[in-house]
């Protein structure tokens, strides 16, 4: 048994000594980022005052409280200035650093929902008034690629 944990130990330190140059040797200019979240929003005519309230109420609070438990590194609301048939009115940004596994998505759901202080069906119905007005297009999933040093 011993012989065969340390032949095991062996083998892994001799691949990892040879996969070192290989990765050292990486031509790729860029390394893997934050995620980007994008929300599509589409909201009708007469309905933007609402909406933005909303932003600036409810879901500010909730953006920030995210910031300052470190969940995102940011977030910023971008606004179609020339929109074109089919795209929607603003794009939600959000800035993830990672993604996290289900128990810890968990945890943050709990808080948030602590934090917020309203229940899950309460959130819906705030939802479902809101979609009297606005819609919700689609979101992305996107990550960065930042510059190698």
């Amino acid at each position: 048994m011993k012989l065969m944990l340390k032949a095991a130990v062996l083998a892994a330190i001799l691949s990892f000594a040879y996969a070192t140059p290989v990765l050292a040797d990486d031509p790729w200019p860029t390394e893997e980022g934050e995620y980007v979240q994008v929300g599509m929003i589409s909201v009708d005519d007469g309905h933007d005052l609402a909406y933005m309230t909303h932003l600036a109420g409810q879901w500010r609070k909730g953006q920030d409280f995210a910031k300052a438990q470190g969940w995102i590194s940011g977030y910023e609301i971008l606004v179609n200035m020339n929109k074109r048939p089919g795209e929607p009115d603003y794009y939600l940004i959000t800035r993830i650093p990672r993604i996290v596994d289900s128990a810890e998505a968990k945890k943050r759901d709990e808080a948030y929902d602590a934090h917020m202080k309203m229940t899950v069906a309460e959130a819906q119905a705030g939802s479902a008034a809101r979609s009297k007005y606005r819609t919700v297009m689609g979101s992305q999933l996107l990550r960065a690629l930042v510059w190698k040093k």
